[in-house]
Order: structure tokens, then C-alpha cells, then sequence
């Protein structure tokens, strides 16, 4: 299918793999290499939103969403369900995965507008039972626990008993016969005990040989003393096995009876973490969520506007020159678009820079002709136009900048690179021809009214009125690649419908790299003109690179197309890599075979050989060039002038705002110190009065009365108090505007103040000499003069002395460390969460005066160390809590520091 041929050409799956790494279980991982491009715009939307939400997850401090212990056990549940028996690491395995999910379901339940992960997440069902119970029967070791059942219990301490015996008999053979044992061990041979006897004394330990070593110097013998025990331990043994397999067929009849929902959870699982695969990558890349552009309403555009005769404006002359179409309702927006593999490229495996472009396509177009140098960067754009289509349509992010605007292709369609093949006696031209026949056809099959039931997009008959159509909504018949997790009545109802339109609505994406090469260049060139026609007809966007000239003059005879051309630097002979709108390029092959090392002597003879004509067209491309350089720089110039004159005046804003508040604070403050002091003045005069009324009226108390009363005056009313002196700071200059306060003038400085610290000062038509203490600032401020800058002199000296002594001080010691004992630490391992929150309250309260607790929880499935911390993030004497080190227990300990 030239749909998978377009995947392989874009490098579709490489930029899989690379999306991959980003995942966090190895379900996620299979579902980014495997990923699927959903048929319908509803699919897309959806799994645009849950990208767009996990990223917000992703965003948040502590809101990314966790997978820790989820594993992929489809192949478990098959097994289980096919009645096969799961050992105990499978088991394990789901009980994890059940813990996991449900961790995964809190996360997200917790989370604030992210309704379509709830929605996911409300679909998951984790049976806490089951995973209590596989937790109960099956140990760390993933073996079967005595606490399984009472028989095993059972079982396991006569095994124990039996063992016991037959070491007590053979240590005493041990040590009776030691000249005969090899070594004084016990080992086992075929499930039985024995010991080690040097083979010429075998004599002298009767009883039955198992094995001997590879020498033959040793025998291994079951002493006849042993033999009844040894069969005990048998028979022991295959009882042990027989109830642990009825322990693990229990468990797994119950985990095949909920397959179907366990099932239904690795799938939500899997688009949980893909979701959150596609954020982190978009997140990497530097991308921002697309926006999908829809169509327009129906509209008259000119067919061909070069053949449009004005002498023969007719109505039927004007039918045959205007065609019906829909355009976008947009411009197609992608700036600062860059390749992702060429940054993974340069990020991971030290490629070059990557030089993005800038893809702004009117509403109105339907096909660029992209030329330009050889080595330009023509293919490279697209193949980066068609990784970003494909991303936008799979619900990734777009590595370009905002906003990124393009709308949704059915069809993503590309013949890039050379064809050629000798087995199948393929020409460069006829493997072109090969893959842009099935493009045809691909795009033939979408417009015919047959198959546009079961088409993605609505595509009526263009032979057939509009009221014989009936396509106003998206099928959901056909079968979706990709997880569905909403009924197909949700898809149809949702934003992803397209109103009826009376004319062909060609949505498909056409790329074609060097269209028409490979045979003659007139022939070649004809063919290009009438496929770039056809493409404008039945395709949304067909974007072409070529070298013809025939093809750069499209644009001035058709409004639907339009040139653009990739830069070339003439001062270093190098491509620039960067996409120029509206401007056909220039080849420049002979430059570039110079550049690449091809005889100068060659290159000259070629030059010769070039039509004047062709000369003379790449002079006016290159002034164009030169003209656009000089524009863009100015545009440039003025975006970065007007950015800093927006900063400035942001600056000042928040400066101008910052002075409102302190202005506001200080007021407030004011009033509040008018207020005590209004308060203290009125407690001061009360005692005042009551003193008077209670003790004799003399006029020695009256003076007394009236003296306490000036007091509080001049303390508390701002009026009876010295007003401050202005800052100095102020030294006037020549031209400055000063004033003289004991004249009350205005006056304008003439000669700054000389040695005796006077200047001479002019106000009207007078001049005079004035003392530099006289006067003071429009602002008034008084000048610095001598006298003061000694006084600020001397305080510095003070306050340095001051700082040495101070520094000469002994420093206060550190307060003393917490130090772990006995009676601030607590051992709760094996205990449960509910019981462990009693105690680690009661250690709390008893642990006040240490000012620190070590609680041992140990490590194990790190339920009760989640328990715990869940428990001290809420304990009000709890100021903060961590892990223990290394040496004092790791993640087995956790260390709460007291308020």
C-alpha cells in the first residue's frame, strides 16, 4: 500500500522508536513502536486531548502520573484463562499490576481539569481482594507462604522435624567415623541427605551410594540409618508440592475469572502511558499541541487565469475558467518547524544545528513548487512538513512554534527518493511514475461517490446534485488501528463532522520530491505541469520540489499555486538551509559541482554553454533575494526594538505599581502609629485626671497636671515636633535650577561652589554669590557640604569599628544535633497501616524533647512506607520527614524531624 510506502519514505517508524524510550512499562514501549495513525478526525481529537492533559500532569510538581510496578501480563491472563497454572513470579506480577493501577487512578482522580484521563481512569478496575489475597499466600520470594493454608503449615513443620533428625543422625556419623569422611558436610544427592566418604573406606559407613565425584575418590552414601527418614522426606516433599499447586490454582481460577476486566486494564494502562509517552517527547522536542484548521464554505476560484479570454466574458466562458471548491478557513501555520529526528540527531548523536523553517501557506493554496540548489534542504522540508502532519493526525505535539495551525489530512501521500530497481526492471523515472500511479489512485478511490461510505471524510458526487447526497457525517464503520475506548455513537456525535458541501472535498496531503526527473526535460517537465494540475484539483495540499523553469511560472498563470525556494548564500557558495516564500530559486549547479570539487576547467566550459536567457533570470532571482535579505533584517530589527520598548515600558509599569503599593503600605502605617499614639495620649491624660480627682486641688498638682500634659503634646502631635532635615546628598552644578529658601527664589546656577563653598547664582535680572548651606534643590534637597561629609565619615568609622567587634566575637555554637537511641526510634515492620499510625502517634508524642523519630518500616512492597508517609504529611507535630541514609537503613527507615 503506498500508505505504508509513505510511513517508510517519511522515516515514520524511526521516529516510533525514538518515542519509545520515552515510555515507562514495556506496554507503552510496544504500543509507541506499533504506533497507529487513527482513520478519523474524532480519534485524533481524542487522543490530542489526552496528550494535552497528561502533559499538564507532566507539568505539575508532583502530578506526573507514576507506573511503578504495572508489568505486562497478557500473556499470564491467557495462560490463566486456557485453565494453564501461573507460578508464583506471575502472580506477583499481577498483584503488583493491580497496585499500580489503582496508585495510577488516584493520581489522576486527584487531578484538576483532565476529564478525559478521568474518563480512562474511571474504566479501571483493580480488585484490591485479589491482590490482598495473592500477597497472602505468595511471599517476597515469590514462593508459597506458610500462612497459605493449615495443611501447608502443617506440612512444612513435619518437614522440618524430619530434617532435623536425619542432621542429628548424620553429625554424630560425622564425627564417630572421621577418618572415613571426605569432609564433615551434608549435602543432598536426588532430593535425599548424604554424606561425603572417602571411596576405599566405604566400608566403614554402611548404607546406600547416590553419586560418586568426578575422581572417584569420593562416595556420596545414604547411611541405612537415614534411609526411612530420607523416604519420610519424600513423601513429605511431594505433598508440600502438591498443596502449594492448589494454593497457585486457586489464585489462578480467580484471576481467569475476571480476565475480561484485567484485560480492559492493560488497555487503559497502555493509553495512559502513551498519553504520557507523547507528552514527554512533546515536552523534549520543544512542540505545542496542533490545531486543526476546518474547510470553508463553497466558493468560485479561477481555474486558470492566463486563459481567460475578456472579450468573451460569457457566462458560459466564465463557467468553463471558475471551478467550485472549498478552501481552509486559515492560513496553514508552522513556524520555527523542525525535523525530529534531525534534533534527536543533534542531541544524541552529536549531528548539526538544525535550522527550522517556516511554512506559511494561504488558505487559497493548493500546490508550492519548492526549487532551488542541489544539497539545499528541499527534501528535508518535506519530509518535515509530512512527519508533522503525521504527528499532528497520531495526537502529538508539533515541534514548531505557536501557533501551529494546519488541518486534518485523510491522506498523507509521498514519492520521495529514487525508485530504481534492477530486479524489477525499474528506471529512476518509471519507479517514480509506479508510486505517483498509486498516489492517483488513492486519491481517485476517495472522490468516487461508491466508496465514500466507507471513507473517513464525507465525499459526495461531483456528478450528482446536491440534494442526492447524504454524507453529512463521519462514518464509524470502519475498523480503527488504534485503542477505541468510546462507542462508536460517542466518534459520531462529536466535533468531527462536516457540513454538507455541494463540490469534491480532496483532503489528502501529496509530497513529491523532484517531480518529472528521470527523462526528458521537456517531456519531463510537460508531465510535471499537467500532474501539479491534476493534484490542484483533487488534493488539499500537494507541496513538489523541482528543478524546471515551466514549473516556477505556474504560480502567475493558476492562484492556487505558489513558489517558494530554499536560500543560497552567494558569499560562501553554502545553502542556508532556510525556506524563502514567494521566490523561485536558482539551481545553481554549476556552483555547487565547484563547490564539491568537480574541475574548475569544467565548470568554466559549462558556464559557457548557459542560455543568456537563464542567466539573466537568475540575476533578477538573486536580486529578489538580495532585497528580501534587506527587509527581513529591518523586520527583524524592528521586532527586537519594539520587544525592548514593550519591556521597558513593563518595567516601568511595575515599577509605577510598586511605588503605588509602598505609597498605600506607608499611609496605612501612618494611620495605624496616629491611632496608638491617639490611644496612648487619651490612657496618659485619664491617669492624669483621676490622680487630680483623687488627691488634693493645689496649684502645685495643677502645674504639675499641666507640665505632663505639654509632655504628651510634644511627644504624640506632629505639629509641636522639629520638622526633619532633608537629606544631603544634592551638589548643584552649572545650568541647574536651584532655590534660595530665606529669599523664596527661584534661581539658575551660573559657576559651580568654589573652595569657600559659595557660587554664584542669577534669578531675573539679578546676580549674587550665595553660601552653598543656603539653598536646596527643586525637589529640596540640601547640598552636601564639608562639615556634613565629615559627620558621614565619622559614622562609617564608627560603624566599622563596631563590625570588627563584633566580628572579634567568639560565634555562638551550633545547636545540638538529634542523636538516634532507643527511645526515639520504633519498629513497625509487619505491622498494618492502621496499627502503625497508632503507634508512630504515641512515639511522636514521647519523642517531643529528642526533637527527631526514626520509624523502621522496612522495605518490602512499600505499602506500609507509603501508609506512613501519607500519615506524617497530616500529623500536626511533624515539621518534616526523609529517608534515612544509607548506613542508617536507606528506604527502610524514614527520619521525622518535630515541630
Amino acid at each position: 500500500m503506498i500508505q505504508a510506502e509513505t510511513l517508510e519514505l517519511l522515516e515514520w517508524p524511526r521516529l516510533c522508536q525514538h518515542l519509545a524510550t520515552f515510555a515507562a512499562t514495556k506496554l507503552g514501549v510496544a504500543a509507541a513502536l506499533d504506533l497507529q495513525i487513527p482513520p478519523t478526525i474524532a480519534q485524533t481529537a481524542e487522543l490530542l486531548a489526552q496528550t494535552q492533559e497528561a502533559y499538564q500532569l507532566e507539568s505539575r510538581a508532583g502530578g506526573a502520573l507514576s507506573f511503578d510496578g504495572i508489568q505486562d501480563i497478557g500473556v499470564s491472563l491467557q495462560r490463566a484463562e486456557l485453565q494453564g497454572l501461573l507460578g508464583g513470579e506471575e502472580l506477583l506480577a499481577i498483584a503488583t499490576t493491580l497496585a499500580g493501577a489503582r496508585q495510577l487512578r488516584r493520581i489522576v482522580d486527584s487531578a484538576t481539569d483532565v476529564p478525559t484521563l478521568k474518563e480512562l481512569a474511571s474504566q479501571l478496575r483493580t480488585y484490591p481482594e485479589i491482590e490482598q489475597e495473592i500477597h497472602r499466600c505468595i511471599d517476597d520470594r515469590a514462593q508459597v507462604a506458610d500462612r497459605a493454608t493449615p495443611k501447608l503449615a502443617g506440612i512444612r513443620v513435619q518437614m522440618r522435624q524430619v530434617r532435623d533428625r536425619i542432621y542429628q543422625i548424620l553429625q554424630g556419623i560425622l564425627q564417630r567415623q572421621s577418618n572415613a569422611v571426605q569432609e564433615q558436610v551434608i549435602t543432598q544427592r536426588s532430593s535425599r541427605f548424604v554424606i561425603p566418604v572417602k571411596a576405599p573406606q566405604k566400608d566403614a559407613i554402611p548404607g546406600i551410594v547416590h553419586d560418586s565425584s568426578a575422581s572417584g575418590a569420593t562416595l556420596y552414601v545414604e547411611p541405612h540409618n537415614t534411609v526411612n527418614l530420607n523416604n519420610q522426606m519424600r513423601q513429605l516433599l511431594r505433598q508440600e508440592q502438591a498443596e502449594e499447586e492448589a494454593v497457585r490454582r486457586a489464585l489462578t481460577e480467580q484471576v481467569a475469572a475476571v480476565k475480561p476486566d484485567l484485560d480492559r486494564l492493560l488497555v487503559v494502562v497502555t493509553t495512559l502511558d502513551l498519553a504520557a509517552t507523547k507528552a514527554r517527547y512533546g515536552y523534549w522536542l520543544q512542540a505545542n499541541p496542533p490545531k486543526f484548521i476546518d474547510l470553508g464554505e463553497p466558493e468560485l476560484a479561477p481555474k486558470n487565469t492566463e486563459n481567460i479570454d475578456e472579450e468573451n466574458s460569457d457566462e458560459e466562458q466564465a463557467e468553463q475558467s471558475q471551478v467550485l471548491t472549498r478552501n481552509l478557513r486559515s492560513p496553514i501555520t508552522l513556524r520555527q518547524l523542525r525535523h525530529p529526528l534531525l534534533v534527536w540527531q543533534q542531541q544524541h548523536e552529536q549531528g548539526f544545528a538544525v535550522v527550522p523553517v517556516d511554512l506559511i501557506i494561504g488558505p487559497h493554496i493548493r500546490v508550492v513548487a519548492i526549487t532551488g540548489p542541489n544539497t539545499g534542504g528541499k527534501t528535508v522540508t518535506l519530509k518535515t512538513l509530512g512527519l508533522a502532519a503525521l504527528m499532528a493526525k497520531a495526537g502529538m505535539f508539533v515541534a514548531a512554534r505557536e501557533p501551529v495551525e494546519l488541518p486534518w489530512f485523510d491522506n498523507i501521500l509521498a514519492d520521495i527518493g529514487d525508485e530504481q530497481s534492477l530486479q524489477q526492471s525499474l528506471s529512476t523515472f518509471s519507479g517514480h511514475i509506479r508510486r505517483i500511479s498509486r498516489i492517483l489512485e488513492v486519491l481517485s478511490n476517495k472522490l468516487q461517490p461508491e466508496k465514500a461510505e466507507n471513507s473517513n471524510v464525507p465525499i459526495p458526487n461531483t456528478s450528482a446534485t446536491s440534494d442526492s447526497l447524504n454524507t453529512n457525517t463521519l462514518s464509524t464503520n470502519s475498523p480503527a488501528p488504534i485503542l477505541r475506548l468510546r462507542t462508536s455513537t460517542e466518534l459520531s456525535t462529536s466535533s468531527a463532522q462536516v457540513p454538507h458541501a455541494p463540490c469534491p472535498i480532496p483532503k489528502s496531503l501529496v509530497l513529491l520530491d523532484e517531480v518529472g526527473a528521470g527523462t526528458d526535460p521537456s517531456e519531463g517537465s510537460a508531465l510535471a505541469i499537467a500532474l501539479l494540475q491534476y493534484l490542484a484539483q483533487h488534493s488539499l495540499l500537494t507541496v513538489a520540489t523541482t528543478h524546471f523553469g515551466e514549473l516556477k511560472a505556474l504560480k502567475y498563470q493558476d492562484a492556487r499555486f505558489e513558489n517558494a525556494s530554499v536560500e543560497f548564500d552567494d558569499s560562501s557558495m553554502q545553502p542556508t538551509y532556510r525556506l524563502l516564500w514567494g521566490i523561485p530559486g536558482r539551481s545553481n549547479a554549476l556552483t555547487i559541482a565547484k563547490r564539491l570539487g568537480l574541475l574548475a576547467s569544467i565548470v568554466e566550459e559549462a558556464q559557457t554553454h548557459v542560455g543568456g536567457a537563464s542567466a539573466d533570470v537568475n540575476q533578477v532571482i538573486a536580486g529578489l533575494e538580495a532585497q528580501r535579505r534587506k527587509q527581513e533584517t529591518k523586520a527583524r530589527e524592528a521586532t527586537q526594538l519594539l520587544h525592548q520598548t514593550e519591556k521597558l515600558h513593563k518595567e516601568v509599569s511595575q515599577k509605577a505599581a510598586a511605588l503605588q503599593e509602598r505609597e498605600r503600605e506607608l499611609k496605612i502605617a501612618q494611620e495605624v502609629a496616629v491611632n496608638e499614639a491617639i490611644g496612648t495620649a487619651k490612657s496618659e491624660i485619664a491617669q492624669i485626671i483621676r490622680k487630680l480627682q483623687a488627691g488634693d486641688q493645689t496649684a502645685q498638682n495643677a502645674q504639675q497636671a499641666t507640665d505632663t500634659l505639654n509632655q504628651i503634646s510634644e511627644k504624640h502631635l506632629p505639629s509641636r515636633k522639629a520638622p526633619a532635615k532633608p537629606k544631603p546628598g544634592f551638589m548643584p552644578k552649572t545650568g541647574d535650577r536651584i532655590r534660595i529658601p530665606s529669599l523664596g527664589q527661584t534661581a539658575e546656577v551660573l559657576s559651580g561652589p568654589d573652595a569657600n563653598e559659595e557660587l554664584s547664582v542669577r534669578f531675573g535680572i539679578m546676580k549674587m554669590t550665595v553660601k552653598l548651606a543656603e539653598i536646596e534643590s527643586l525637589d529640596g534637597e540640601k547640598p552636601e557640604t564639608k562639615a556634613q561629609l565629615a559627620k558621614v565619615a565619622a559614622a562609617q568609622a564608627a560603624a566599622t569599628a563596631k563590625a570588627k567587634q563584633a566580628a572579634a566575637e567568639p560565634a555562638k555554637p551550633n545547636p545540638e544535633i538529634a542523636i538516634r537511641t532507643a527511645n526515639n526510634s520504633i519498629d513497625l515492620r509487619g505491622a498494618r497501616v492502621s496499627d502503625a499510625e497508632i503507634e508512630i502517634d504515641r512515639a511522636l508524642s514521647k519523642a517531643v524533647e529528642y526533637g527527631a523519630l526514626w520509624i523502621i518500616h522496612g522495605k518490602g512492597t512499600g505499602q506500609l512506607r507509603r501508609g506512613v508517609h501519607d500519615f506524617l504529611a497530616t500529623h500536626p507535630q511533624v515539621s518534616r520527614f526523609e529517608l534515612a541514609s544509607q548506613k542508617e537503613g536507606g528506604g527502610g527507615v524514614t527520619l521525622v524531624y518535630l515541630k
